[in-house]
This record gives C-alpha cells, sequence and structure tokens, in this order.
C-alpha cells in the first residue's frame, strides 16, 4: 500500500501516462510495432529494477511537466512505441517514487492505461477530468493501485477527439496539482462547533453560518444541542466554538466572569432590539380586563381566578421559562421580588415545543394564559402579546433585585478564543453578522408557510433568496456558496 502523498504522485503520474499514450494514437503510423503483453512486462521490470532501492521524493509540479514536455518531443504525429513508453514509465517510476507497489501491480496500471489509449484521441478537457478523478479517489486515503487504475483508466476510456499538445499537458498538471493542494489544506481545517441552543432562531442562524462556513470557506462543522447554561460551559471549555446567541442582560454574571478570564470573545451581535418579559398575557385578555396592568395586579382574587387552573391550586398558572434557560432565574428572581410567590403556580415547560404548545392552544380557545415570551419567539411574531407593565431596567435594580422589566436584549455573536488565531476568516464573516429580526420574522413567516420545514430547509431558502449574506463574507466565498445553492436547485 501506498503512504498518502505519494499515492497522489503515483495517480497524476498514471494519469498522465494514459493521457499521453492516448494523445500519440490519434494519428497511428503503421511504421510502429504493437506492444504486447510481454514487451509491458519487461518494461515495467525494467524500470522498477532501475529506480530500487531507494524510493526518490514526492516529484514536484515542475517534474512532472519537463517529464512529460520530454515525452511528448517528436511523437505528436506518430503512434507511441516500446522504446518511448519504456522511457515514459521509467521516469514515472523513478520520480513518483512508487514505494511499496509491486511490479505486477506497476504492470497492471500501465497494460491498462495503454490498452485504453489504443485508438481514441481526448480533449484537454477529458485529460482535466481524468486527472481530477484520479486526484479526488486518492484523496480519500484507503485506496489501493486496483482503485488507481480503475480510476484512471475508467476516465480515459471516454474519451473523443483532438490531440493535446505538451503545453497543454502542463497546464493541466499545473492546474490539477494547485486543486490538490487546495484538498489537502481543507484536510488540515479543524471542525468548528457551534451552539446549537433549543430554540428556532439560534438553530436557524447556525444552519444559515454552518453553510457559509462549509461552501464558501472550506471548514468542516458540527454542533452540540442544549440549553442555555450548559452549552455557555463548553464555550468557556472550547468544546463550542461559536454562539450565535449570548442573551444579555441574562447571561450577564457568567459572561462578564468568562469575559475576565479570557475564555471567550464578542465578535458581533445578532436579533438588535428584540426584548423579554416574565409577564405576558393574550391581547384578548387585556382588552377584556382593563384594570390588570402590571404584576402585582395578580395578586387580586379575580385574577386568581382567572388564570388559575385544575392544577394549580387555586393561584394564576404562570408559563415560566424553559428548563435550563438562563431566564428561568431571572423569572424566579422577579416573582419572588414583586412577592408573587404565594399566588402564581409557577410551570417550567421542558422545551420550548412544550411552552409554544401551551400559548397556541389558548389563543385557539381565546383561554386565559400568563407566562414568560420574547419577541423572537415563535407566538410573538403570530399572535397579539401584551406585557404586562414593570419599573423600567436599570442597572443598579438589575443587579440587585431585578424588580424592573428587562433591559432591550443585547443578543452578542460569541466564540471561544482558539478560533481567533486558526479560522480568522470565519472570525471576519462574524463580524459582519447582520441577522436582524426583520431578516428572522421573514424566515419564521416561510417556516409557518410550509409546515414541517427544518432549520436547514429555512436556511437554504433564505440564503438563496436574500443576498444580504454577501456583505458579510469576502467575494470568493460567495461565489463558492452561491455554486452550492446552485447546485442543490
Amino acid at each position: 500500500m501506498f503512504s498518502k502523498g505519494k499515492l497522489l504522485s503515483v495517480t497524476l503520474i498514471m494519469a498522465l501516462v494514459a493521457v499521453v499514450a492516448m494523445a500519440c494514437a490519434s494519428e497511428p503510423a503503421p511504421a510502429a510495432p504493437a506492444i504486447d503483453e510481454a514487451q509491458l512486462t519487461r518494461i515495467v521490470e525494467a524500470a522498477m529494477a532501475k529506480s530500487a532501492p531507494a524510493p526518490a521524493p514526492q516529484v514536484s509540479a515542475e517534474e512532472i511537466s519537463a517529464m512529460v514536455e520530454k515525452s511528448m518531443m517528436g511523437m505528436s504525429e506518430s503512434q507511441v512505441s516500446a522504446d518511448e513508453i519504456a522511457m515514459m514509465v521509467e521516469e514515472a517510476v523513478a520520480g513518483a517514487a512508487m514505494e511499496g507497489a509491486s511490479p505486477e501491480e506497476i504492470q497492471a496500471m500501465v497494460e491498462s492505461a495503454v490498452m485504453a489509449a489504443s485508438e481514441d484521441a481526448i480533449t484537454a478537457e477529458d485529460v482535466e477530468s481524468a486527472i481530477s478523478m484520479a486526484v479526488m479517489e486518492a484523496q480519500e486515503g484507503m485506496i489501493t493501485s486496483e482503485d488507481v487504475q480503475a480510476a484512471v483508466s475508467g476516465a480515459v476510456m471516454e474519451a473523443a477527439s483532438n490531440s493535446l499538445t505538451a503545453m497543454e499537458i502542463q497546464d493541466i498538471v499545473e492546474k490539477a496539482l494547485e486543486e490538490r493542494a487546495m484538498m489537502e489544506d481543507a484536510a488540515t481545517k479543524e471542525t468548528i462547533v457551534f451552539s446549537d441552543l433549543n430554540w428556532t432562531s439560534a438553530q436557524v442562524q447556525n444552519r444559515i453560518a454552518q453553510y457559509i462556513v462549509e461552501h464558501g470557506y472550506g471548514y468542516p462543522t458540527d454542533v452540540i444541542l442544549g440549553a442555555t447554561l450548559p452549552n455557555f460551559q463548553g464555550l468557556q471549555k472550547g468544546d463550542i466554538h461559536v454562539a450565535l446567541e449570548i442573551w444579555l442582560p441574562n447571561q450577564s454574571i457568567g459572561w462578564e466572569k468568562a469575559v475576565e478570564l479570557g475564555e471567550v470573545v464578542s465578535v458581533g451581535t445578532s436579533l438588535v432590539g428584540d426584548w423579554q418579559s416574565t409577564f405576558v398575557v393574550p391581547k384578548y385578555i387585556a382588552d377584556a380586563h382593563p384594570d390588570l396592568k402590571t404584576p402585582q395586579d395578580l395578586m387580586k382574587p379575580e385574577f386568581q381566578e382567572l388564570f388559575a387552573t385544575d392544577d394549580s391550586r387555586g393561584k394564576a398558572r404562570h408559563v415560566a421559562c424553559v428548563i435550563g434557560w438562563s431566564c428561568e432565574l431571572v423569572n424566579t428572581a422577579q416573582i419572588e421580588t414583586y412577592g408573587l410567590n404565594d399566588y402564581l403556580h409557577v410551570i417550567n415547560p421542558g422545551s420550548q415545543e412544550a411552552m409554544f404548545a401551551e400559548i397556541y392552544a389558548a389563543f385557539e380557545k381565546e383561554e386565559p394564559w400568563l407566562g414568560y415570551m420574547w419577541g423572537t419567539g415563535d407566538p410573538a411574531l403570530k399572535l397579539d402579546l401584551i406585557r404586562l407593565e414593570e419599573p423600567p431596567y436599570t442597572q443598579e435594580c438589575w443587579d440587585s433585585d431585578k424588580g424592573c422589566a428587562f433591559a432591550e436584549s443585547l443578543v452578542l455573536v460569541a466564540v471561544h478564543k482558539s478560533l481567533l488565531p486558526r479560522a480568522p476568516e470565519v472570525i471576519g464573516m462574524l463580524q459582519n453578522w447582520e441577522f436582524t429580526i426583520d431578516i428572522y420574522k421573514s424566515i419564521f413567516q416561510w417556516m409557518d408557510a410550509n409546515p414541517g420545514s427544518e432549520a436547514q430547509e429555512a436556511a437554504v431558502w433564505f440564503l438563496d433568496t436574500n443576498k444580504v449574506w454577501e456583505s458579510w463574507v469576502t467575494p470568493e466565498a460567495a461565489a463558492a456558496v452561491n455554486a452550492a445553492l446552485a447546485a442543490e436547485s
């Protein structure tokens, strides 16, 4: 078995052996002798003997080009002879350092390539396709000499017309080597892991960013699904590299500590202008009960009765934040500060879906509902909701007992410090990230009109229909992403 680097060189050289043989067969000359299996065997064994015992270093682009030009000289008008093939194979074996390949394996590859070149000539496009296929096959890793033979021979057997010059082949080889170098660079890029928070806007943003990072910048990506607190801990430790929704002031304490320790870095913002409230009711409830204005009004018997359910023990039922979200702690603090512990029966749903199901069911029957919601939560984008009045936000209030309204949300785009040096082009994209509430509303409306659609489908729809993202990336990345989108359509 070949080492991976040498196998790539072997693949390219054997592709060129087939190409040269085919190009030279375009105008057969009766004077040139045919080549039988015995001659091929002797050619290969002689080449192997001359290359032993130590393999040569991996051949460069310039060396391959020179070899091909030398092999092509004086042969463009005639059929390739046994001596000429001997020279090509000898130089190919020595230059490519076919470490670990037996004479029989080399013989099989050369014989197949020469037989495939028996009658047809080929175009520049055919040569490029043959070389590219060979390189891509070898890039996969676990590949045998038989695989190389099949890749090269299978490609060239489709050849059509028009022979090539040595210069044309040189250009094709250099292009193939450049592509190989690009693939090798891509192979060294480490995976970028996103914080896949368990709500829709975060997952849609992730899928958009992942598509751009993968297709535009060549990085593999992954996600870790989880709630706010465990995923933020993952970001601090470096298990997660990108978080597109760090909600402040909800996460202020943990965020500020992580910044002080140098673990995380803010590189931008998203969802600018979003809101949150612990005390939200349907507009039809607010219209029917104009005396319900503040959280403290919930202590009144009529509102206790209004929001009570069979399982709330006579208290007003309150649907609070999802378990594990940072707003869960804020809800708890505000309920205590406003003196509502004895008046509210608090329910913490286990998921976003469960939370949304509660409010949708209430709206369908126009029943009372009381709970936490935020501006880009799906129900807030579809339903008429009213926030109860609270004292305006101040930093002093928030740092003490949170007895005031949420501040207008600041949603940060954050990365682990380790991402800065290894993916500067991705950092540049995130600095330009302008995923606004209006953008998200348009995506949500599309998802709502296409029941069952996933975040990945919504991301592709957005990238394909709203080109605002092109201003976030380099022109080269935009072209690559658009090419990938075109291939999907």
